[in-house]
């Protein structure tokens, strides 16, 4: 069973992201990092930006992997995840951009950049601590409803409901949201050695019970993180209301031996 934490803020969950990642950066230098986009782990980057400064932590050996990006894009858009990436954690934490892996989203090269990516992953010894957002639909990177759960990274169409929770990143013009997108597979996914999955609001709980206590399923390809495991879920309360065994959660949490690490 995946470990369940159910906070009561976002900055609650992003300070627990934080003193986990920090504590492995001090231990191994040159820790390698799963990175998301979205709005979901923006505190946790907030956080953990903050205490790599305030604690002087050496991060100019991490090395970083996002975990997808859309194809066709200009990496130079704004909203390219090699922009987004560099914007949001790279700058504010201070890793060195050279060390960092964006999936190379360009037409011409699409038939191979799964492969390629997979190996150059591979090659950097695995990632060690993957962070995760969810979707209403129980997605994870953008392996929609109905992907193997042993796939690796490849081209995915994006769903209708995908594009339309993106669009907003997109001035809300849904004519602007690609179709296509080149992402990390649920099989690349539960390789990392640590999965954090971040979930907060209403619009959550209906795809964290899923994930959590459904059945495992490539209907909802975050399911299969019952099955990693050091898989780890940080929900608030919203996301956290329709799972049954909420209360068990919590007991667990608060009776954790101080040995037994994030």
């Amino acid at each position: 069973m995946a470990e369940v934490l159910i906070v009561k803020t976002q900055e609650e969950a992003g300070a627990i992201y934080a003193q986990a990642v920090g504590e492995a950066i001090k231990a191994n230098p040159k820790l390698v990092l799963g990175l998301a986009t979205g709005s979901t782990p923006h505190t946790a980057y907030q956080a953990l930006a903050k205490k790599v400064k305030d604690e002087g932590i050496d991060v100019s050996q991490v090395r970083g992997f996002a975990l997808d990006e859309y194809a066709g894009l200009d990496p130079e858009h704004p909203e390219s995840y090699h922009s987004v990436i560099r914007r949001e954690v790279v700058e504010p934490v201070g890793l060195n951009p050279e060390l960092i892996n964006v999936p190379n989203g360009a037409l011409e090269t699409l038939p191979h950049a799964g492969a390629d990516y997979d190996a150059a992953i591979e090659a950097a010894g695995g990632v060690d601590i993957q962070i995760l957002g969810i979707g209403t639909d129980g997605h994870i990177g953008f392996n929609e409803p109905g992907s193997s759960l042993a796939s690796p990274t490849r081209m995915k169409t994006l769903t209708e409901q995908t594009r339309i929770d993106n669009a907003r990143f997109f001035d809300g013009d849904l004519s602007q949201v690609p179709t296509h997108c080149i992402t990390q597979g649920v099989g690349t996914i539960m390789k990392a050695r640590h999965l954090i999955l971040l979930a907060f609001g209403e619009g959550k709980a209906d795809a964290v019970a899923a994930s959590v206590e459904g059945p495992v399923t490539s209907i909802c390809p975050a399911s299969a993180l019952q099955m990693h495991p050091h898989a780890t879920f940080i929900v608030d309360e919203a996301a956290a209301s329709k799972l049954q065994y909420a209360q068990y959660y919590a007991w667990v949490a608060q009776n954790k031996p101080e040995w037994q690490k994030l």
